[in-house]
């Protein structure tokens, strides 16, 4: 697990190389234990592969990046873990391939040089890679399947920036950096982020998951981006509910079991939901002796407290659990850093949960973490996609199963089935006649705040509408589903959960997000993974029996690592009135009405707590940025 930068570049401005070296330092956070770059001079501009390291397979300093093949072909610099790499190495080495070095890196080399882009189907791990080809004089850009190590890149007339951080990449740019005003309206609006390529920043662009782009150094040409991986959801009609869910069980362990190879102390996140749970009960089915860490966030005498639920699951495999407990005071404390962890703006205070618990495993030792994320995307979580299903349901012409679904529905979430039906009617819409509705909905129904100067006003996500379901009318579930495992779904997710285990030097590991166990899934009937009855999560919750304790596999609620949001939002703008008061904003706002929204919630007066926290997230976040600019 480590940090990239690099550049390809025809004319290379004065001192970058003193810019290469502080955007390492920037980096150094994720990789503390090296950092190194080499300079490859080419006939049409300069070549810049920077590296900074965090140790976890094969711990010496020949693994060290940036690193070159046995036969000095190829040269490379890595974020990210091979989890497969001595099965993938014992096969390379039956084909002629020799090794200096025991490291995943030097394997994944070897796994190119062989297959190529072919190779990447191969691969169980997270990667965000650029790999050197000395011979044909090409350098290619590589994210993996579900973009759980990011990689992100600025180009212009005089050639490419990379790296795995936003913040490093911007030491980089030239050129005055600038304000992407369309996304950072949507996302103060709407909420909405992280969906597409873009970043906050005009011309800085994330590498999306599953997809990989070349530069011919000949030419300095860069290809467009090429989607290297999409799983098929044909549906598979050849097993049973029982054998399916021995597979799961079998795939399952399977990940868990290679997600656990490490040279350094490890652990898992505890939420004490089923996810999570899951992966520390799979820990111990697997090593009955290992010391298992946990670490957990804890909002005793709220609402959101699931410390009985971590109790369960801690005793049941007789875990050393580790816990924190926060407040808006502490929010305070590290708010500024939250924000500058994240390099760019997020949607709640939740993941502050998430930050706090990496910090925690930090301190007691730990340096690789085992995660539930993706769970929910790939197995039908959350609510259970109601309207995916219905739709399913109705288009064969299956009424029973309708109305008992919309019934648990409303029995389970407290919400209207009218609502529900609403939202199924629209889903039914030809795709013009839903893009008019979608967008008079977000120019209409949604209240353009005042404090918005209307002269910049603009939605991207919210009218740009992707609707690939109409044609798989038997295949709505899995096809959300698949779109849930991509960018417009887990993609934010994946960048809180890099962010936050990085800036405390963690290895998030994420188990659920496996090539194999994802195509599985989303080859399954719809009903092995959500009941008619609303069961969510229904195969795996089978597939678990007798490894997680029948407490966990029977909850019906979801939580995770929630925070008190509403109530600290007071509190922060109380805390934060004078400061933001000095920031110079964008002129996409009327920095005079925002001060005064921020005097109505401190006044409690009636407010939107999610908007008010975007606010402020954006005037810090943009505070920032200002003082990078003026460096």
């Amino acid at each position: 697990m480590c940090g990239i930068v690099g550049s390809f570049l025809k004319v290379t401005p004065e001192n970058f190389e003193t810019k290469l070296d502080l955007a390492l330092d920037v980096l150094h956070h994720r990789g503390p234990d090296n950092k190194s770059f080499e300079v490859f001079k080419q006939s049409t501009g300069t070549l810049i592969l920077g590296h900074t390291r965090l140790s976890i397979i094969e711990l010496s300093s020949n693994s060290n990046q940036p690193m070159k093949s046995f036969d000095g072909r190829y040269i490379i610099v890595f974020n990210g873990e091979i989890y497969n790499y001595r099965e993938l190495r014992e096969q390379l080495i039956n084909v002629g391939y020799n090794f200096k070095t025991d490291s995943d890196t030097e394997v994944l080399m070897a796994v190119w040089a062989n297959w190529n882009v072919e190779g990447l189907r191969l691969l169980v791990g997270m990667f965000a890679f650029v790999i050197y080809d000395t011979v044909e004089l090409t350098i290619t850009l590589v994210r993996d399947a579900f973009g759980i190590k990011p990689l992100l890149y600025y180009n212009n007339s005089n050639g490419l920036l990379f790296s795995s951080d936003i913040n490093a990449l911007k030491v980089l740019v030239s050129e005055n950096i600038k304000i992407n005003v369309s996304k950072s309206l949507d996302y103060l609006i709407t909420g909405e982020h992280d969906y597409d390529n873009e970043s906050f920043i005009e011309n800085i662009f994330q590498l999306l998951p599953a997809h990989y782009l070349q530069v011919n150094l000949r030419t300095g040409v860069l290809s467009k981006p090429t989607k290297w991986w999409c799983p098929s959801i044909k549906e598979r009609t050849d097993l049973s509910f029982e054998d399916a869910s021995m597979v799961l069980r079998n795939l399952f362990l399977k990940s868990v079991r290679l997600h656990l190879r490490s040279d350094v102390p490890l652990g898992a996140a505890l939420s004490g939901g089923i996810d999570s749970s899951s992966i520390v009960c799979a820990i111990r089915y697997l090593e009955p002796n290992l010391p298992i860490h946990t670490f957990s966030y804890v909002a005793r005498g709220s609402k959101f407290d699931e410390e009985k639920w971590i109790d369960i699951v801690n005793e049941s495999v007789s875990a050393i659990s580790h816990k924190i407990y926060v407040n808006d005071e502490n929010l305070f404390e590290d708010l500024e850093d939250l924000v500058y962890t994240q390099g760019e703006p997020f949607g709640t205070t939740s993941i502050y949960a998430q930050y706090k618990v990496f910090q925690l495993a930090k301190e007691c030792g730990i340096t690789v973490v085992l995660d539930g994320q993706g769970a929910d995307e790939s197995l039908a979580g959350y609510e259970g996609y109601p309207v995916q299903v219905l739709r399913e349901y109705v288009n064969k012409l299956q009424g029973r199963k309708i109305v008992r679904f919309a019934n648990s529905y409303k029995k389970r979430t407290g919400k209207s089935r009218l609502g529900l039906f609403k939202k199924l009617l629209i889903s039914f819409m030809p795709f013009k006649h839903k893009f008019i509705f979608k967008t008079l909905f977000v120019r209409f129904k949604i209240k353009i705040p005042t404090w918005i100067n209307s002269q910049f006003f603009s939605l991207k996500s919210s009218i740009n509408i992707n609707d690939d379901t109409i044609d798989i009318s038997n295949r709505i579930l899995a096809n959300e589903l698949r779109n849930s495992l991509g960018q417009k779904g887990i993609g934010k997710l994946l960048r809180y959960e890099d962010r936050n285990s990085m800036r405390w030097s963690i290895e998030s590991r994420v188990p659920f997000l496996n090539i194999e166990l994802v195509e599985f899934l989303l080859t399954l009937p719809s009903s092995y993974l959500i009941s008619e009855f609303g069961e969510t999560k229904r195969i795996f919750r089978a597939a678990m029996r007798g490894i997680v304790p029948d407490e966990i596999l029977n909850r019906k609620d979801k939580i995770g690592f929630n925070t008190p949001e509403e109530k600290w939002m007071l509190k922060l703008c109380r805390h934060l009135k004078s400061k933001l008061d000095t920031i110079n904003i964008h002129a996409m706002l009327k920095h005079d009405l925002v001060l005064k929204e921020l005097d109505n919630v401190s006044n409690h007066q009636k407010f939107s707590y999610s908007q008010i926290w975007r606010l402020i997230n954006f005037y810090l976040w943009f505070d920032n940025q200002k003082t990078i600019e003026n460096k």
